[in-house]
């Protein structure tokens, strides 16, 4: 039995579709069985960069650590933030197959929720500090708007099951990842957490 494998350039031309708002790259990523690392690798990515944002916000700060944001926001909150993204998938999941009574399987939810992640890459912008809680929000709204895309055309639920099931998701997702802002903080500022979600809860 031969196996397909997705390449680099393959996985970039549905970011790019995505980020251009052409959402019928939900439909092939979520046939192509072999992007379900690919799609993974994407969310860790682009937490990474919303990382990269927090560090060089913390670079224009005086009396932050920014080696130490370096660490614990780009480093650890990366892995952090892409592991709790799993919850958020699976809740998903279990509200529309266990509530709603759909036929979704869980691999076709995470390939078609993590290419919707990709947005979260605009979170770098909140190195621009005057701005950084507005680009960082608008980069998780349009996560939360893409992933909604994404779960309907997946499961073919419709717009009411579909956004129950996300803001679930994102709630629980949103909780988890602000109690980890708040773990191990730097100067008072954020913990382990990427981009806007760095920020501790009573920054």
């Amino acid at each position: 039995m031969r196996f397909r494998t997705i390449d680099v350039p393959t996985v970039t031309n549905w970011v790019g579709r995505v980020l251009r708002f052409d959402f019928t790259a939900f439909d092939e990523i979520r046939d192509e069985t072999s992007a379900t690392t690919p799609a993974v690798l994407i969310v860790l990515a682009g937490s990474a960069i919303a990382g990269v944002g927090s560090w060089l916000w913390a670079m224009q700060n005086t009396g932050v650590d920014s080696f130490e944001v370096l660490t614990k926001s780009l480093l650890v909150g990366s892995l952090v933030q892409t592991a709790v993204w799993f919850l958020w998938v699976y809740l998903v999941l279990a509200i529309l197959t266990r509530g709603y009574g759909h036929s979704v399987e869980m691999p076709e939810l995470i390939r078609t929720m993590g290419l919707a992640f990709s947005p979260i890459i605009f979170s770098i912008l909140i190195a621009v500090t005057v701005l950084a809680i507005p680009f960082g929000m608008v980069s998780l709204a349009m996560v939360f708007l893409f992933t909604n895309i994404a779960i309907q055309q997946t499961s073919g639920a419709d717009l009411r099951e579909t956004t129950l099931a996300n803001v679930s998701g994102f709630v629980a997702f949103a909780v988890v990842m602000g109690m980890f802002a708040n773990v191990a903080e730097v100067d008072s500022v954020g913990g382990v957490a990427p981009g806007v979600l760095f920020f501790a809860l009573d920054f």
